[in-house]
């Protein structure tokens, strides 16, 4: 016969593991770079342009961490001067759908309290 978690116990595990998202993508910064990735490599300037309002400082930061848990790759290409690009991984590429579900949640709402399509 097969056990059932206790729900209390299902709850608890629930928010477990989105506490370990949020400690990964934590910061309003994080999500938007993956999105940006997700799309296609860029480098850090384009990203710098991309992600409204982001400080030089902050993207760098943002970047190593990402990198550090493997959502990222950077590239650094034999180029005079010397290019870096940086790239999502395989692993980094399965939050495409999470970054595309909080997009149409994000317009939704946007529509809902503001009145507003994007």
């Amino acid at each position: 016969m097969e056990q059932e978690i206790e729900p209390i116990k299902e709850c608890s595990h629930t928010i477990l593991a989105i506490h370990d998202v949020m400690d990964i993508l934590n910061g309003k910064w994080k999500i938007s770079i993956i999105a940006c990735l997700c799309y296609k490599k860029m480098r850090y300037s384009e990203l710098l342009r991309e992600v409204k309002g982001i400080s030089g400082r902050m993207l760098s930061r943002e970047l190593k961490e990402l990198e550090m848990n493997q959502l990222i790759t950077r590239n650094v290409l034999n180029t005079q001067p010397v290019t870096v690009e940086y790239e999502i991984t395989e692993y980094g590429s399965t939050l495409k759908s999470l970054t595309s579900t909080i997009a149409e949640w994000g317009m939704e709402h946007r529509r809902k309290i503001i009145g507003k399509k994007i």
